[in-house]
């Protein structure tokens, strides 16, 4: 895989932001800590920003060192194990989110039918943990895969009752960085589980079985080596986007999200720094907002062609109006976790959908922090450098930048093996297997496309042929013709984006070319 690294300078503000924001003690035990990705070997870059400027803008590096495995594991920083969070720390702090990551232990047998024949597995029993929101299971060969069932149940913070088994997708494989690529040969992917939100949790249990043995197969697959259970805390949202001009402590009306009802004004202190990785993440969107910007606003038809004669000259005529789109500062993203350097692909030729198959028990007001806890889970428990996707979507039809590095370029992402290359990924926050997605976010999905894919001179309704880099349904170099919008199962033997959600591309197909203007 070919992926062009950029470098540049990053851009800091003057003044720190310190709010102080009490959290409950807690007398759960620490767990044992989630491994942290390698930092890059790479000089200085867009993420990075001068060492003097990394130096002063890391608040919450304590934080993310806490983290860290204590060498145990492939590329891992040797720093001390995780510590309950304290009383008074500080916003940045509470922002970043955390992951425990807890080893599994050898089960009994099953007594239950339910589970078929008896084979021993791997969990945890009943326990109590640090808050929660998303839960996953990764193991250290990214090359195995595991055979089997994966279930939990959770506890409601603050609650005494424990939901049902909740089974968590194991097939995740196919969203990954393509084999061969940098990315993928960093030493620190692992195999994983989809990620499943379970909504604000304080206990939780899991069981891991292997398929049964049968006729066929007299002895059941092993399970994969150093199976972990990880839980992911997605962190505080992020402040209120202040009204233009606003001055500290200004009452100010924080954005709406579409599906939500207004929310009532707040006084709020209005940042006014962010550090070297959130501005060189916001820069590379400089032609299309404001540094420091938490949205990306909806265009007309008529200013997004104007616009495109400047950041995509091969646009023109066939483009539709820019949405809105809320950048990774307006959800949040922790831009310490990330690589440092963005990557990139020469074109976008081809958009593939899916669905994130982390459930549909969230509220679109809940989307920023379904977001944090998937970022966190592709970059601190799978290995991978970002966000795995290009784009998402919620059930409300929002629409978030995904993998940093400008929502107007090429940036190589990590969500359809074999094929990210010269593509875009567009995950729907949910599962879509025997629930029909929101008319909103196959809406929004028409809307994405057909901006991005027009900047790009792609037709939606059309065919492109694609080079497989190997996956499990093409072999590596094979030439694949498929349309411009698919869903992840054309690339990939997978269930991927669910049935229902794969049902409704040929109505996004034709929505997009229209928005486009063909």
């Amino acid at each position: 895989m070919r992926a062009l690294l950029v470098t540049s300078v990053g851009v800091t503000c003057a003044a720190a932001l310190t709010l102080p924001l009490a959290a409950p003690a807690l007398s759960a035990p620490a767990a044992h800590s989630a491994s942290a990705r390698p930092p890059s070997l790479s000089p200085e870059s867009p993420g990075s920003g001068p060492p003097s400027a990394r130096t002063q803008a890391a608040p919450n590096e304590a934080n993310e060192a806490n983290e860290a495995n204590t060498g145990d594991e492939g590329g891992a920083l040797e720093v001390p194990e995780a510590a309950p969070p304290r009383t008074g720390e500080t916003r940045a702090a509470a922002l970043a989110g955390s992951t425990q990551s807890l080893p599994l232990e050898t089960l009994a047998a099953p007594s239950d039918r339910s589970m078929g024949p008896a084979t021993a597995g791997q969990g945890l029993d009943r326990r109590t943990a640090r808050p929660f929101s998303l839960v996953g299971v990764v193991w250290d060969d990214a090359e195995a895969e595991l055979h089997g069932t994966v279930q939990v149940r959770t506890r409601a913070t603050g609650s005494t009752s424990w939901s049902d088994w909740q089974d968590v997708e194991t097939h995740n494989a196919e969203h990954a960085a393509d084999l061969g690529s940098a990315e993928r040969a960093s030493g620190a992917v692992r195999g994983a589980t989809a990620p499943l939100w379970v909504g604000d949790s304080d206990g939780v249990e899991v069981r891991v079985r292997p398929e049964a043995a049968d006729p066929r197969h007299p002895a059941a697959v092993p399970l994969p080596e150093g199976l972990r259970l990880e839980l992911v805390d997605p962190g505080a949202d992020p402040a209120p986007e202040p009204a233009p001009g606003a001055p500290a402590g200004r009452t100010v009306t924080p954005a709406a999200f579409t599906g939500n009802p207004v929310p009532p004004t707040t006084t709020a202190v209005v940042p006014e720094v962010l550090t070297a990785e959130s501005a060189a993440t916001s820069a590379v969107n400089a032609d299309l907002a404001p540094l420091g910007a938490a949205e990306i606003p909806a265009l007309t038809k008529a200013e997004t062609v104007e616009e495109a004669a400047i950041v995509a000259a091969g646009a023109k005529p066939y483009i539709g109006p820019r949405p809105k789109i809320v950048t990774r500062k307006g959800w949040g993203a922790d831009e310490k976790l990330r690589e440092r350097n963005f990557a990139y692909t020469k074109s976008v030729k081809a958009a593939f959908v899916h669905h994130s198959a982390t459930g549909n028990n969230y509220t679109c007001k809940q989307a920023p922090s379904v977001l944090r806890s998937i970022y966190r889970y592709h970059v601190k428990s799978s290995g991978w450098r970002d966000f795995g996707y290009n784009f998402a979507v919620d059930k409300c039809g929002n629409i978030y930048e995904g993998r940093a590095g400008g929502v107007a370029k090429a940036v190589l992402g990590a969500h359809t093996l074999g094929f990210n290359t010269n593509t875009m990924g567009v995950a729907v926050l949910g599962t879509y297997s025997s629930t029909n997605p929101p008319a909103a976010a196959v809406t929004a999905v028409s809307k994405l496309t057909a901006w991005k894919l027009g900047l790009f001179g792609a037709n939606p309704k059309g065919k492109v042929t694609l080079v497989s880099g190997g996956s499990g349904k093409y072999s590596k170099g094979k030439k694949v013709k498929m349309n411009v919008i698919s869903g992840h199962r054309d690339g990939f033997a997978t269930e991927c984006p669910g049935a229902r959600l794969y049902k409704k591309l040929g109505k996004a197909r034709t929505s997009s070319a229209k928005l486009q203007g063909r």
